[in-house]
Formats: structure tokens, sequence, C-alpha cells
């Protein structure tokens, strides 16, 4: 259980991942004036926190295992495709829900077909996955950095 607990490749992704959410939720707040806990569930903003995860943890295997090592090579695999998704595939979903929702309201207007529309932020921009990213690998290197000082 100890090694578990002493994993800074698992808990390192995690928590910044769940500090950037927490900021998410605190900005939210600051900009609406309601303290919103769903926030923290939610995908998309300012910055990408689902980058942040696979960045952090591309780092710290790439700290701990050495940048030519095969696991270094698989985290890296996996942030690339990650934040891909994150900026491609999920933001045209997003694009097109947007669109959808926007017919719906044309050619329903006064007569919904349901309340709920079709989440709209579920994907990131360039420069919200590139921010994420650097959040995780300096966060990481910062961390590791200070860890071996100790």
């Amino acid at each position: 259980m100890r090694t578990l607990l002493s994993n800074s490749a698992l808990w390192l992704p995690v928590s910044v991942a769940l500090g950037i959410q927490v900021y998410k939720m605190f900005a939210f707040w600051v900009q609406t004036g309601r303290l919103d806990m769903r926030v923290l569930a939610q995908a998309g903003g300012m910055p990408s926190s689902h980058s942040a995860m696979v960045c952090s943890l591309m780092t710290a295997i790439g700290y701990q295992y050495g940048l030519d090592s095969g696991l270094f090579a698989i985290a890296v695999t996996i942030a690339i495709i990650v934040m891909y998704d994150a900026r491609g595939v999920r933001q045209e979903s997003g694009r097109q829900a947007r669109v959808i929702n926007q017919i719906l309201q044309t050619f329903f207007s006064g007569h919904p077909l349901t309340d709920a529309q079709l989440k709209e932020l579920i994907g990131h921009t360039t420069l919200q996955v590139i921010v994420g990213g650097l959040i995780g690998v300096f966060y990481t290197l910062i961390f590791l950095s200070f860890r071996d000082w100790i």
C-alpha cells in the first residue's frame, strides 16, 4: 500500500487535473457569483485538465525512467492522442451541438422538443490544450525537483 501512495507517476497527474478543475470551479464562481460543484466534472474550458494530466504523466515517466525508455514512448503517444482528441474531435462535437441547438430553436421556437439542449462546451481550443500541457509539465518538474532536494 505504501508503494501505491508514493507513486508520483500516478498522484502528480491526478492532483494537477483535480487542481485545474477546482480552479475552474472558483473561476466560475467569480464570474457568475454561483458556486457550482458540477463544474468539477465538466469538460472544456481554460486550461485543459486532460492535457495537464497526460503531460504530467509523460513528464513523471520521463523523469523516472528516462527519455529513452519504452514507458516514456507510451506516455508520449497517449498524451498526443488525448490532446488531439481534446482539441479536435471533442471541439468539433461541440460545434455540431451548437448548430443543432440553433436549428432546434429556429424550427421549434415556442414548441421545444425537449428541455435539454446538447452540451456545446466539450472540447478545447489549441491555446487551452497548450496551456494545460505546460501546466502539467512544469507542475511535475517542480515537484520532482524539490522532492530530490529534500
